[in-house]
C-alpha cells in the first residue's frame, strides 16, 4: 500500500516569506518550490528524507538538478563518481568560480543540508539569466556524490574522487550497508571503478569554491543573523583506546583487586571534556562508540574500545590534544593495574578560511546589513577537500535550534534567500577580481 505524502514543506516555506527579498533576479517561490520538488525524493513519512549515496533516490535528485541547470543555460556534464558539473562561459576564458554542494542525506535526514547549497549556487545563476548578466569569468555549480557517507560509512566520496584523495586501496576496501563493493555499487548506479577513477580533475581549472551551507548549530540564532562566515573546517581524528583488564564473576570477585575496564574507560570519559579548552577555544572531543567484552550482565567487563572523535580548525592544537588524550589515557589506566592500547585511525587535516576571503564575505554580508559573525565548521564539507588544493569560502545559513541530520531541520526561506543575495554578491565580486 502506498505511503501517503504529507509533506507541508512549500508551504511552511512560503507562510512567512517576506516578497521583498524577490529582486536582481532571485526568486524565493522558486527555492520554495525546488526545496519542496527535491523533498518527494526519497521522502519518508516522518517528515525528511532517505538519499543514500549512489542510490536511485541519489540519481534521481541529481536528474532534477539537472534539468534545472540546463534551464538556467549552463552546460551540464557528468563525471565517472556521479559529480554533476554545470557550467556558464564568462567573457573570459581560464578558471572558473563554482559553487555547490550536495542531494545525498543521513537516513531520515532534513531537507535542507546540502540542497541549499546546490539551490544557491543554481539560482545565481538563474537570475543572471534573467536578469542578462554575462559574468567575467567562467561560472560552475557542483554537485558532489555521496557527501553524507551513509553508504559506506565514508563520506565526502564524489569531492575525494574529484580531487584524487581516495587511494586504490581505500576504494577496495570500501562497503556498503548491503555488503557491496564500490565496484558493484557503481555498476547499478550506472558507472565503473575504472569511470571513478578519471574523476581526479585538474583543479587548476577552478579559480575559488564557495559553498552555502546551513550552520547545524546555534551561533546565529544566538548572534540572531540569518547568514555567517565559516572561519576553517574542522579536520576529524579518531583515536581508538582500548582498555583491556581481566574478566571475572560478577558476584564471587572481591571489589578489591578488580581490573575492571568499564570502570576504567569511564574515568577516561568522565576527564575527556575538561582537555578540548586547553588547547584552543575551537577544539572539541566526543565519544559517541563505545564496545565492552564480553559484554555479559554478570561478568566483569575484560575488554573496552572506545573511539574518541577529535577536532579543531587548526591542526597543531587538534594534535597536541591528540597527545593529551592518549596520555591520559595512559595514566588512569596504570592507576587502575589495567592495559591501554591506543591507536589514531583517522587523521584528516583541517582547512582555515584565509583571512582576505573572510574579509570579503563580511564586505558582502554588511552590504545587507548583516553583522559579521565568524563560526568554525565542525562538521566535514566537500569544500574541505577542495580547500587542500584551491582557495575556498564557506557561508552559514541560520538553522533553526541548531537542528540537523533530522527531520526537524529547519532554515527559513527568508534566511536561504538572504544566504543566495550575499554568495551572488560575492560571486560577482570575485569574477571581477
Amino acid at each position: 500500500m502506498p505511503v501517503k505524502n504529507d509533506n507541508p514543506l512549500y508551504e511552511e516555506l512560503m507562510k512567512d516569506y517576506d516578497t521583498t527579498l524577490d529582486h536582481s533576479g532571485i526568486n524565493g517561490e522558486r527555492i520554495a518550490k525546488r526545496l519542496y520538488e527535491l523533498s518527494q525524493i526519497g521522502f519518508v513519512q516522518i517528515g525528511g528524507v532517505k538519499r543514500p549515496g549512489f542510490s536511485d533516490e541519489e540519481k534521481a535528485a541529481k536528474e532534477l538538478v539537472k534539468k534545472w541547470m540546463a534551464e538556467a543555460g549552463l552546460l551540464v556534464k557528468e563525471d565517472g563518481a556521479g559529480n554533476i558539473m554545470a557550467r556558464l562561459e564568462g567573457k573570459s576564458n581560464g578558471a572558473a568560480i563554482a559553487s555547490g554542494s550536495h542531494v545525498d542525506s543521513v537516513p531520515n535526514g532534513g531537507n535542507f543540508d546540502g540542497p541549499l547549497g546546490v539551490l544557491s549556487a543554481l539560482e545565481v545563476a538563474a537570475s543572471w539569466k534573467e536578469t542578462g548578466y554575462i559574468p567575467e569569468k567562467p561560472y560552475e555549480v557542483i554537485v558532489f556524490s555521496d557527501e553524507e557517507g551513509s553508504r559506506f560509512n565514508s563520506g565526502l566520496t564524489g569531492s575525494q574522487a574529484m580531487t584524487g584523495a581516495i587511494t586504490e586501496l581505500e576504494m577496495a576496501q570500501l562497503r556498503d550497508y548491503n555488503g557491496e563493493t564500490l565496484e558493484q555499487v557503481l555498476a547499478h548506479y550506472g558507472s565503473s571503478l575504472d569511470a571513478f577513477k578519471t574523476a581526479k580533475r585538474d583543479l587548476s581549472e577552478l579559480e575559488l569554491f564557495v559553498e552555502v551551507h546551513i550552520e547545524q548549530g546555534k551561533k546565529l540564532e544566538k548572534a540572531d543573523q540569518p547568514v555567517g562566515i565559516v572561519n576553517g573546517i574542522a579536520g576529524p581524528a579518531w583515536l581508538e583506546v582500548e582498555f583491556v583488564g581481566e574478566a571475572g564473576h560478577a558476584g564471587n570477585t572481591p571489589m578489591i583487586g578488580r581490573k575492571d575496564s568499564l570502570v576504567t574507560a569511564a574515568e577516561f570519559l568522565q576527564s575527556i571534556p575538561e582537555f578540548p579548552k586547553t588547547v584552543s577555544d575551537t577544539a572539541v572531543a566526543t565519544v559517541g562508540k563505545l564496545d565492552v567484552f564480553p559484554n555479559g550482565a554478570n561478568v566483569i567487563p575484560e575488554k573496552v574500545k572506545l573511539l574518541v572523535d577529535i577536532r579543531d580548525i587548526n591542526e597543531e592544537p587538534r594534535d597536541r590534544l591528540i597527545d593529551q588524550l592518549i596520555e591520559q589515557a595512559e595514566k588512569i589506566a596504570a592507576k587502575n593495574n589495567i592495559q591501554v592500547n591506543s591507536k589514531l585511525n583517522t587523521r584528516i587535516q583541517p582547512v582555515p578560511i584565509v583571512e582576505d576571503l573572510q574579509k570579503r564575505l563580511a564586505v558582502s554580508l554588511e552590504k545587507f546589513g548583516i553583522s559579521p559573525t565568524y563560526i568554525p565548521s565542525g562538521a566535514g564539507h566537500d569544500a574541505m577537500n577542495l580547500g587542500r588544493f584551491i582557495p575556498v569560502a564557506m557561508l552559514f545559513v541560520r538553522s533553526k535550534d541548531g537542528i540537523s541530520h533530522n527531520p526537524k531541520e529547519w532554515s527559513s526561506l527568508n534566511d536561504c534567500v538572504t544566504g543566495i543575495h550575499v554568495l551572488k554578491d560575492f560571486v560577482e565580486d570575485a569574477m571581477n577580481r
